[in-house]
């Protein structure tokens, strides 16, 4: 079982690490600018840091379910290619969202569309498992005959 899942889990460690990160950069920026916790405005400089890391902790739940609904239900492999596209947008996001707020809009357009490629993904295997178990259609078999 653990073939099936591998690069799913690498994707997801990977994520956290990510996601450690911008944490990280969070209690640097409060560091550099003497905002301390639980204050959450200050210069404009740290703000932008501060939201690139809550709106990317707010996007990580509907990542990971997506990433494993895609992965085990669909393919491996395309899930954790399009999760490893996806996190680093979310890279480019946050790079971008700490020099300007108008440097976020292209990572956070193309994030959406992987995520949306994950949903189709997963909508897909999800209907193709419902399909063979309950009514015994085998959607595949279906397409090539």
């Amino acid at each position: 079982m653990l073939d099936q899942i591998h690069l799913l889990a690498a994707v997801t460690v990977l994520g956290v690490l990510e996601q450690a990160y911008f944490f990280l950069q969070v209690i640097y920026a409060r560091r550099t600018f003497g905002i301390s916790p639980p204050k959450i405005s200050g210069p404009p400089e740290f703000e932008r840091i501060f939201r690139a890391q809550v709106n990317s902790s707010e996007y990580f739940p509907i990542f990971l379910a997506l990433l494993w609904q895609a992965g085990l239900f669909f393919h491996q492999g395309l899930a954790a290619a399009l999760g490893l596209l996806y996190l680093y947008s979310r890279y480019c996001y946050f790079t971008g969202y700490r020099a300007s707020s108008s440097e976020r809009l292209a990572p956070i357009y193309f994030g959406t569309g992987v995520l949306w490629i994950l949903v189709a993904a997963s909508v897909l295997g999800i209907l193709h498992f419902f399909l063979g178990h309950y009514a015994g259609l085998n959607v595949l078999q279906l397409l090539t005959a």
